[in-house]
């Protein structure tokens, strides 16, 4: 999303539309000048606080505060092929289907989503979908444009209601279906290994139920570049999992709290049977500490536990997806 934050994007782990030809945020860090909670400042990379630099790597802001940043950089834009295609909400099973069986199995340079959504008062929306649900792909290709072109047809051959995929700036993209600040918020998210009809049934029913009009239900593709790590190379457990699903609740005034977080939290209980268990952090809110040991792993956890009491033993830095310091006596139990 265009307002996320560098620092707590990159160091939650950084999932972004290019990731699965790049790897995420974290994964092209080269090093981090942080301020520890003992008001010390240091640099963290792979020779300097090696420890502290693998935490860092999905560690969120738990070990101190980020001042610079240093990654390794990738060739993109400022123009790519990227756009958004919309169905009427009608289609959306089908186009779900489509989409899982076209992105499962993509070439690393695309990157993609499918999203429910209300279609928009906006010119390139035909005025029968506007304010209407309607199933959109979100696509972008991160490479030779003209090979791009020839990824992307199988979902042009879908016949959607709206095209405008072709090139534009890779800011202009990430802006297309971003929520504006100000309103109420509640995320939530899981892993899927395998997303078969049930579970695209299921998606497809909650993305056409949302409680409010600006409400967004995402199913995203991970692996390439995201697989390539294993389970120990980041503190992120899970690399090898294929989906993520994404309700992305947002409303108004407090009015609409119960009936939105309800809508979530409910869609997570109906497909859990199809979830793994673990989350990326980033994209979900405080959901307890059950959910950010699945993050991570019990390995992973324990390891970032020592390395978190080593550079902040009082759990100074704690308002965020808090891994507690291996002392203190809540995390023995």
């Amino acid at each position: 999303m265009s307002s996320t934050g560098i620092a707590g994007f990159t160091l939650g782990g950084g999932s972004g539309w290019a990731e699965r030809k790049f790897g995420l945020a974290c994964d092209n860090l080269v090093s981090v000048d942080l301020v520890t909670a003992a008001g010390q400042q240091i640099t963290a990379s792979q020779a300097e606080h090696p420890e502290l630099f693998w935490a860092l790597h999905g560690g969120g802001g738990n070990f101190g505060v980020a001042t610079a940043l240093e990654y390794q950089l990738h060739p993109l834009g400022p123009t790519v092929l990227a756009g958004l295609l919309l169905w009427p909400g009608s289609a959306g099973r089908d186009v779900a289907r489509a989409y899982r069986d076209l992105a499962r199995d993509a070439a690393r340079e695309l990157g993609s989503g499918l999203v429910f959504l209300t279609a928009p008062p906006e010119e390139f929306v035909p005025g029968y979908l506007q304010g209407t649900t309607v199933a959109g792909i979100a696509l972008l290709w991160a490479g030779d444009a003209a090979e791009g072109q020839d990824a992307i047809k199988p979902f042009l051959e879908l016949q959607p209601a709206v095209n405008v995929v072709g090139p534009m700036a890779y800011t202009a993209f990430q802006q297309m279906i971003a929520a504006p600040p100000g309103r109420r918020n509640y995320w939530s998210a899981d892993y899927h290994d395998d997303f078969n009809d049930d579970a695209l049934d299921v998606f497809t029913r909650y993305g056409s139920e949302r409680k409010s009009p600006y409400s967004q239900q995402i199913l995203l593709p991970w692996g390439g570049a995201i697989a390539d790590l294993g389970e120990s190379d980041t503190p992120m457990a899970n690399r090898s999992v294929r989906w993520i699903t994404h309700p992305f609740a947002v409303w108004d005034d407090t009015a609409g709290d119960d009936a939105n977080i309800a809508w979530a939290q409910a869609f997570r209980r109906d497909i859990a049977k199809h979830t793994t268990g673990g989350i990326y952090l980033n994209f979900i809110g405080d959901e307890g500490q059950d959910r950010i040991r699945a993050a991570y792993g019990p390995a992973n956890y324990a390891r970032l536990a020592s390395i978190k009491t080593d550079y902040d033993p009082d759990n100074v830095f704690r308002g965020n997806q808090n891994i507690q310091p291996a002392a203190l006596p809540s995390a023995r139990q």
